[in-house]
């Protein structure tokens, strides 16, 4: 594959592809609607070939422009990261969507190598904020907000 001048692109582009065409399948059997009065397929399809359409530039683009090799560094980051979003899906439920996403937050945060706890604490607050507002109070989406002890 030395024609691949860029192989970051090139596999990001394959990713894209690969998310929009199975955004696409999915929705395919979904009512389309139109631009006025969207139906459940509307979203997924457009963004699936938006997603398609971005894979192909970014892979296209690979052969052209010269990028950096591909390195496969650590696993453990996305072990991380990947524990602390399961962490998240089995808090959620029994101590709420403020401590969950606080957990989530610091948790993941753990997986690079300029963690600060401070730092992580702060954001994990306002991430929770914004959850709590846009999720609970802007979407009126009925979730547990605090610890089934507090409630």
């Amino acid at each position: 594959m030395t024609f691949i001048r860029n192989p970051k692109d090139f596999w990001a582009g394959v990713l894209f592809i690969a998310f929009g065409l199975a955004a696409v399948i999915i929705a395919r059997d979904y009512a389309m609607g139109t631009a006025g009065r969207m139906g459940p397929g509307y979203f997924p399809r457009g963004l699936g070939i938006i997603m398609i359409v971005l894979g192909l530039i970014l892979s296209v683009r690979s052969f052209k422009l010269r990028g950096t090799p591909l390195q496969f560094g650590s696993f453990k980051p996305l072990l991380i990261v990947l524990g602390s979003i399961v962490v998240f899906a089995m808090a959620a439920p029994k101590l709420g969507l403020i401590v969950s996403t606080v957990l989530l937050i610091v948790l993941s945060s753990t997986a690079s190598h300029e963690f600060r706890l401070k730092e992580a604490l702060i954001s994990s607050v306002a991430l929770a904020a914004f959850t709590l507002a846009a999720f609970v109070y802007g979407l009126k989406l009925q979730l547990p907000t605090w610890p089934w002890f507090i409630q």
